[in-house]
């Protein structure tokens, strides 16, 4: 393996990292002094009471460091490019939702249709792009299948979009203890991008931007966490997983590398619902990160379990390909 092979992967990681690494400390500070602070609901574990007022938006470090690595690297890589394009759309609806909640003090932040409305945009954006301009067709590999593939026809719209805000949703549910979104979507991002490189479809550059650009963040976002992401970094990050995957005619691959994800949405819907319906609830505390913390669990046991299953089940999306 000669360095002209290795470097279109391993500089744009390095320049996101130093790039998260320099912007941190400088931003850290300003997004305190702005006042940009974490509200912690009360009704939840009572450690994290501690983090109110714990600079929040940190997402924005996340998406600077991507956006000025990748733009070094893709060029006129037009996968490449409008997976950036997807990533920031996401990342902008995540930063008016933190504006809303932090800055004018609406603990909601936009509306439930609001954001739905905004995520669909992109997501109908996106498939368009997919289906007609870069004609990557309707099929999709189907994990441990040998390399088969299922064409979707035309149900791969309704499930793009299915697939694509239930990803993005999920990847924010996680969001929820220091450095657990970041750790797991570090390591989603390492095998996606590995991926990429190893079938050379040319995206892997900011795959690479995000691996390195959480790897610094993760510098401050672990516990105890000194910045969190906020929507602004989790709802970008989120688009990223996705739009990488169905441009690798991967999105089946989320259900295995991605677990994680699914398991912190599915706790969400079921506990809701079975309230919903019997007034009891089956979770402590829902998502369910929060149910193992009320168990007895560290908030850093946690945080090593899921992302220790992250890494194992990226192993073993290595061999469903």
């Amino acid at each position: 393996m000669n360095s002209d092979t290795i470097y279109p992967i391993v500089y744009p990681a390095l320049i996101a990292f130093f790039i998260n690494l320099i912007l941190s400390p400088i931003l850290i500070p300003f997004l305190s002094r702005l006042k940009f602070g974490q509200f912690v609901r009360d009704d939840g574990p009572k450690t994290h009471l501690k983090k109110t007022g714990t600079p929040t938006m940190g997402g924005i470090i996340i998406l600077i460091s991507i956006v000025l690595t990748s733009i070094l690297f893709l060029k006129d890589n037009r996968d490449g490019l409008v997976v950036l394009l997807v990533t920031i759309g996401f990342g902008i609806i995540g930063f008016i939702d933190d504006f809303i909640k932090v800055v004018m003090k609406r603990s909601l932040g936009l509306r439930a249709y609001q954001k739905i409305i905004f995520q669909l945009v992109i997501t109908i954006g996106f498939s368009y792009y997919v289906v007609k301009i870069a004609n990557l067709g309707t099929k999709a590999l189907i994990p441990f299948s040998g390399g088969k593939e299922i064409d979707l026809g035309i149900f791969f719209i309704p499930f793009l979009i299915f697939a694509m805000l239930g990803t993005v949703n999920a990847v924010n549910l996680t969001d929820g203890l220091d450095g657990l979104a970041s750790g797991v979507t570090v390591l989603v991002s390492t095998f996606f991008t590995m991926v990429s490189w190893g079938e050379n479809s040319g995206i892997f550059p900011i795959g690479a931007a995000v691996v390195g650009s959480l790897l610094g963040f993760l510098l401050f976002n672990s516990h105890p966490a000194k910045v969190f992401m906020g929507d602004t970094g989790s709802l970008a990050l989120g688009g990223f997983v996705v739009a990488t995957s169905f441009i690798l005619k991967m999105p089946f691959f989320i259900l295995v590398v991605g677990l994680i994800y699914v398991i912190e949405a599915i706790s969400v819907i079921l506990q809701v619902a079975f309230f919903k319906i019997t007034h009891k609830r089956i979770f402590k505390m829902a998502p369910i990160h929060h149910h193992f913390e009320l168990s007895g669990w560290t908030e850093t046991k946690v945080v090593s379990v899921f992302c220790i299953t992250t890494a194992i089940m990226c192993l073993i999306g290595l061999l469903g390909i």
